[in-house]
């Protein structure tokens, strides 16, 4: 402890146990080792109860107050026992024992005067919110804030507002709201207040998500984390507010991950505090919105149990309606359930709870069959939130006008409605940078579409199952890039990445310890995630809207030349397929989406054994049986359309990997498949690069690659070869930008835990999906003859994270790509077979049906050209 301290008396630690928690922490236990009088000792004492508070440990907070309170009884020193109850009063609070909380504040005001007084209604002021009851809180804030003004207090002066901004917020009133912030910020910074600064950029988090701003929230949640542990300070509300943002943005596995982290924590400390207590909820609403009611149930009522004991009642009517939700979720009907809801949706409404809409929707639900004017009362006062609150809310209220619709037999109505949500869902998708957001951030929009197409197959309308099919699924590929080449801080980190990546591999081969070299690149990899979630769209202002299009049935038909139109959609667990041939529009019913997906896992086990030389008597027959399989559980009658003519198939989110050329009726014409017929009609428009540069790059570790490129070469005098420890990253991303043609030759990995780090492996490190978003116009022509280049995760509703999507948005038209590891000896072959006919002007997909027929009946070569899809033009 420095000498100006020791000079100072120890009141520096209060002040110091919130701006640097763990330095006071240590100069507290360091002051009881020397002994003091009882007035420094209660001084020292609860210092250390308010970091141990803080960082969730409300037991052995408790333990300290007491011994505080006991020295300060027997210090005598002026206000020294008021703001020692003021603590344990705000720490009881916090710990669940809210009436022992209150009345021991009740006493320290009792106790004080003037800017005494100003702290402790601060802290009853801090309680009160905690609880709920906002305007007694806001009554005991505006007077503290008037004594400490005053009496010049501006530390306590700081924090009285902040508390008072967060009132303000949570009632709605964000003029005053931001007031108080921008003078708290003030306040703290003059005053040296560190983790007070790290709590208010904390709060700019929640202002951002309330104005809808994910990528800003995300950003200010980023700050404020790096902030909390410079000071070495655990915050469970910043696992809260992370995982909000995460829902928001459709991110819900990895909002229940990173709130039940926080929550296990907590547990083994045996807290029942208010902490645990919100925890818990965050992580039942976050397990709610991942489709696991189970878990949403349990969590929901545990936490519904803390919040009656802490006597928070607006919370445990928030808790219960996680709890019924969760019920719903998990099949639960009847008029008990439907009464609960209906009633629990008035109270939230009452108490002016987030909650209420989703409430509202959930009791019009279920009141829907037994009574219809109550449920039209709820959807109604559901419907009210599309034109209110955050952006990312307007589709449920759209949900709710289109039920209520529904349920008046308004068909036009109801599908004005789900068309005006699937709007206000890719308004909020437009505000988002990444691809992975973007793709997630579906909400609402999936009910809105299937909505719509069920009135199509009930109508047995095929034109109209068509346009509702194409208006969603298309949302996410149409919207415009977000492009950050420049970053170079995210350029680092995916260097730097590879750079581990390399080393991992390396250990993996010579059996050496991977733990550390896996932490790493796991540490590396959320870095990369969080920095490009922080993106805004920077759509400029001449580019174009692509709502029009995507619905426009006249202008698909009329596009499609001499294509036949296969889209297959999945609806209620059901497969159906819509065809287009000229002028014609039929719908058919195919069959259970379980059973397709069962059939194409055994498919593609098919063709990985066979790309291994793993090739029995009787392979090729085999393999016709199982396209044979393939083709009854995916196009089913609709085989009936196909004559020949060249066919686009736009395929569910459920079935993104598919060989379609496996199947029978498919391999006598070229196919190519995309995310959406419409954005195949806009790959079709993107112009030509001026300079028709052609790269070709092969990675290490192939057999066969470097010739490979050197025939491929052959036909394309002047083009640029990386091979020979050439095909690093840098020079790979610098070639194909704005390219017209390139074929990347190269083993590749496909990451269903996270698709856009899925890889391709150069002389420097695997190249990711990360990478390649930063290009700022990918080729319009993409070869990929790697290991799965052609696979894709379901994300969203009909949406894809893959290839296919990071590199459409940037000017991809076409891309040629496997669905399973693939031969490379064989593969070399095919892909000089299909770049001869490229440069005779044929399509990818004319190209790769006339490599493919060109292949002899070993079954190896077979599987090799089956595993090839042509994606795009």
């Amino acid at each position: 402890m420095s000498a100006r301290r020791r000079r100072d008396g120890p009141e520096y630690l209060l002040p110091l146990a919130v701006a640097r928690p763990a330095e006071a922490f240590a100069l507290a236990g360091e002051l009881l080792e020397a002994s003091p009088g009882p007035h420094e000792a209660s001084i020292a004492h609860q210092a250390r109860a308010i970091v141990l508070r803080d960082s969730g440990r409300q037991v052995e907070a408790l333990a300290e107050l007491r011994q505080a309170v006991r020295l300060a009884r027997k210090s005598m020193a002026p206000g020294r026992l008021a703001d020692v109850q003021a603590t344990l009063g705000l720490t009881l609070g916090l710990a669940g024992r809210p009436r022992e909380g209150l009345a021991a504040l009740e006493q320290a005001i009792g106790n004080s005067r003037g800017l005494a007084a100003g702290r402790v209604l601060t802290r009853r002021g801090y309680l009160l919110r905690v609880l709920g009851r906002y305007d007694e809180a806001l009554a005991d804030l505006r007077r503290a804030i008037t004594l400490l003004r005053r009496g010049g207090d501006l530390v306590w002066e700081a924090r009285a507002r902040t508390h008072r901004f967060l009132v303000y917020a949570a009632m709605g009133q964000a003029a005053h709201a931001d007031q108080d912030l921008v003078v708290a910020e003030r306040l703290s910074a003059a005053t040296g207040q560190e983790l007070e600064s790290a709590m208010l950029v904390h709060n700019r988090a929640d202002i951002a998500f309330q104005a809808g701003d994910l990528p800003a929230a995300l950003s200010f949640l980023d700050d404020a984390a790096a902030r909390y542990a410079a000071l070495q300070t655990d915050w469970p509300s910043l696992a809260i507010d992370r995982s909000a943002v995460l829902l928001a943005a459709g991110l819900a596995t990895e909002a229940v991950a990173t709130t039940e982290q926080v929550l296990r924590r907590y547990l083994r400390r045996g807290s029942k505090g208010a902490e645990t207590a919100d925890l818990l909820f965050a992580v039942a609403q976050a397990a709610l919105a991942a489709g696991r009611p189970d878990l949403a149930a349990e969590r929901a009522m545990a936490a519904s149990e803390l919040f009656r004991r802490q006597g928070r009642r607006g919370w445990l009517a928030r808790a219960t309606f996680v709890l019924l939700q969760a019920r719903y979720d998990a099949g639960l009907r009847g008029d008990q359930l439907s009464t609960k809801a209906g009633r629990l949706a008035d109270r939230l409404d009452e108490l002016n709870s987030s909650d209420a809409p989703a409430a509202h929707l959930l009791a019009g639900r279920l009141a829907a069959d037994r009574r219809p004017d109550d449920s039209d009362r709820h959807l109604a006062r559901a419907a009210r939130f599309r034109h209110r609150g955050p952006t990312f809310g307007h589709p449920a209220g759209w949900l709710a006008h289109a039920l209520r619709a529904e349920g008046r037999g308004a068909t036009a109505a109801t599908l004005i409605a789900c068309r005006r949500g699937l709007e206000a869902a890719a308004d909020h998708q437009r505000s988002l940078g990444a691809p992975e957001l973007r793709a997630h951030a579906a909400g609402y929009g999936v009910e809105l579409a299937a909505l719509a197409q069920r009135h199509a197959v009930r109508r047995n309308d095929a034109r109209l199952l068509l346009r509702w099919s194409e208006q969603w699924r298309a949302s996410a590929l149409a919207l415009p890039p977000v492009r950050p080449p420049d970053d170079p801080e995210l350029a680092a980190e995916l260097a730097a990445l590879r750079d581990v990546a390399r080393r991992l591999d390396a250990a993996v081969v010579a059996d050496g310890d991977t733990d550390r070299l896996q932490a790493e690149r796991n540490k590396l990899e959320s870095a990369i995630r969080a920095r490009t979630r922080r993106l805004a769209s920077q759509r400029p202002g001449n580019e174009p809207q692509h709502r029009d299009a995507a619905a426009d049935v006249g202008a698909v038909i009329d596009g499609l030349g001499d294509h036949v139109l296969v889209e297959i959609t999945a609806l209620d667990g059901v497969l159906h397929a819509i065809t287009v041939v000229g002028p014609r529009v039929r719908m058919y019913p195919i069959g259970p989406v379980g059973v397709a997906v069962r059939e194409l896992g055994f498919a593609l086990a098919m063709l990985r054994r066979l790309a291994h030389g793993r090739t029995p008597g009787g392979a090729l027959e085999r393999l016709d049986a199982a396209g044979l399989r393939l083709q009854q559980v995916l196009l089913g009658p609709a085989v009936a359309d196909l004559d020949g003519a060249p066919v686009l198939i736009v395929p569910p989110a459920a079935l993104p990997a598919v060989p379609w050329a496996m199947m029978p009726a498919l391999r006598p014409a070229p196919v190519v498949v995309a995310p959406s017929a419409s954005v195949w009609l806009r790959a079709g428009r993107l112009p030509v690069p001026r300079h028709r540069r052609v790269v070709l790059v092969a990675g290490p570790g192939l057999d066969g690659g470097r010739n490979e490129m050197k025939e491929i070469g052959r036909d394309y005098p002047g083009s640029i070869v990386l091979t020979d420890g050439r095909a690093t990253a840098e020079n790979t991303l610098a070639a194909l930008d704005g390219a017209w043609t390139a074929h990347i030759a190269a083993h590749g990995v496909f990451r269903r835990d996270n698709p856009l780090f899925s890889s391709i492996a150069l002389d420097d490190g695997p190249l990711t999906l990360y990478d390649l978003g930063r290009l700022r116009r990918a080729p319009l022509r993409l070869v990929l003859s790697s290991c799965e280049s052609g696979v894709a995760a379901p994300a969203g509703a009909d949406e894809f994270l893959g290839a296919m999507s990071a590199l459409v948005p940037l000017g991809t038209a076409s891309l040629l790509a496997s669905v399973v590891p693939v031969n490379d000896t064989t593969t070399a072959a095919l892909m000089v077979d299909f770049h001869q006919r490229l440069r005779a002007r044929a399509s990818f997909g004319v190209a790769l049906h006339g490599a493919r027929s060109r292949v002899d009946d070993d079954p190896v070569a077979v599987a090799t050209a089956l595993s090839f899809v042509a994606l795009g033009r």
